[in-house]
């Protein structure tokens, strides 16, 4: 099997107008229509987490769609530099001229709601664990009760803001070093941990789907304005290096399973 046929491209829409800003969060991301005529939650280039934030939001959303959780549709979006023109508040203004080219945008679920564990069906115990195991695995640690970053559209529940994960990336040293890290540390503060079934089961599941080809052809996939040259790693091509050694490095060891279980246990008791 080649790797475009287990692996999505990342299709490319160009920006025809700036609808609102979202206000939720500190990257003040933005709804913005494109020229297929859809609607996007778009990511800023020029936000301040950086365009390292788009890479992860990438990479973690598409594992997580290849693992059979539902993501909405990933896409790469160019803004023009008159997409600012007639933007009046002076923030707003300047993230989008230091936006300009390639950002990343969400398939906008008009009418969803966030998730709240209190109220809203978890699909199930295997469901609640392979979340968890996504998150362990992508060292994401921003799916809590105050911030569950799911949401409910149409009776189901759409995982979203994946940005804060591969933190690793800020700050590369030695990718498979890195790797083998457990790096779990608020994973008891985990949404779905008090839900879930074994994480170490979800391991034996999961792990398969998330193969070498398919790790290797997101990675591929990275725009260069994503990756600008890192001190350490190097340009846009080493960097990609990295990512393919951490992620497969990761995956392989698998440090992350065992500490999740054993807050899964301790969630339990």
């Amino acid at each position: 099997m080649t790797a475009e046929a287990v692996a999505p491209r990342l299709r490319s829409v160009r920006a025809t107008r700036y609808v609102t800003a979202f206000r939720e969060g500190g990257s003040l991301p933005g709804l913005v229509e494109a020229d297929d005529d859809g609607l996007y939650v778009v990511k800023f280039r020029g936000a301040g987490q950086g365009p390292r934030a788009l890479v992860a939001e990438w990479l973690v959303g598409e594992i997580g769609r290849a693992i059979g959780l539902l993501v909405p549709d990933i896409v790469q979006v160019a803004l023009g530099k008159a997409i600012a023109d007639g933007e009046a508040h002076e923030e707003i203004h300047d993230l989008l001229v230091a936006s300009v080219g390639k950002n990343l945008g969400l398939d906008f679920l008009p009418g969803s709601i966030t998730f709240n564990p209190a109220v809203d069906r978890v699909a199930g115990p295997d469901w609640a664990a392979a979340v968890v195991w996504l998150d362990a695995f992508a060292t994401n640690p921003d799916r809590t009760v105050k911030n569950t970053n799911m949401l409910v559209w149409h009776g189901r529940t759409w995982l979203i803001d994946h940005g804060a994960g591969l933190y690793a990336h800020h700050a590369w040293r030695d990718p498979a070093a890195q790797a083998e890290r457990p790096s779990v540390d608020r994973i008891a503060d985990h949404v779905m941990l008090p839900f879930a079934s074994s994480i170490a089961a979800a391991h034996e599941r999961l792990a398969p789907l998330v193969r070498h080809e398919l790790l290797d052809h997101l990675v591929d996939q990275i725009p260069d304005e994503w990756l600008p040259d890192d001190a350490v790693v190097g340009d846009a091509r080493l960097q990609r290096a990295a990512y393919v050694t951490y992620l497969n490095a990761r995956l392989d060891a698998s440090p992350f399973v065992a500490p999740a279980e054993r807050a899964r246990i301790t969630a339990a008791a």
